[in-house]
């Protein structure tokens, strides 16, 4: 009986030391990556503001290819949206394209209901460096409430890895 009460006492001090540890943690993240791609800024970008062409290279959106799929507006315009309901990797939730500003610039805000409810805004911008060469920015940033902020140090280093292998597998396609 000593030991069960031991072991209750030892995982209720852990569940509250990191309580105590997220209430001084930071509720932001951010993460933005970049890519130099061997094509035309326009075509590049024409492909980006697609949201189902992130089916074809976005880690995320692969993770689970057999995840229901809704999809709401035209896709490439303001207010487009696609939901998803998936396995346990994909979770649940809609992705909605917020603005564009034509050739450069598209952001889009995600809103997770499942595994857990919060809300990013992604931001993917293109720059000529040349004719026929394009730097692709990608950018995430949200907002995780309390306690749930103390994922953001697994968030900030999973992400970058994660945005790195989008972008590279962005880059294979649109350099075929």
């Amino acid at each position: 009986m000593n030991i069960i009460i031991t072991i209750l006492l030892v995982v209720a001090g852990i569940i509250i030391l990191l309580l105590l540890i997220a209430l001084f943690m930071k509720r932001e993240h951010y993460v933005k990556r970049e890519i130099i791609i061997n094509a035309p800024r326009q075509k590049v970008f024409d492909y980006l503001k697609l949201l189902k062409n992130q089916d074809k290279f976005n880690k995320w959106a692969m993770a689970d290819p057999d995840r229901n799929r809704e999809f709401k507006g035209t896709d490439g315009t303001v207010g487009f949206t696609i939901s998803w309901n998936g396995d346990k990797h994909v979770g649940e939730g809609e992705k909605k394209i917020t603005n564009i500003i034509e050739g450069k610039r598209i952001e889009t805000q995600i809103r997770f209901v499942r595994p857990m409810v919060t809300i990013a805004n992604v931001i993917m911008e293109t720059e000529s460096l040349s004719d026929n060469q394009t730097k692709v920015y990608l950018s995430n940033a949200g907002t995780l409430k309390y306690p749930m902020n103390i994922m953001i140090p697994i968030a900030e280093k999973r992400f970058p890895k994660d945005m790195d292998i989008s972008l590279s597998t962005l880059k294979s396609i649109l350099e075929k």
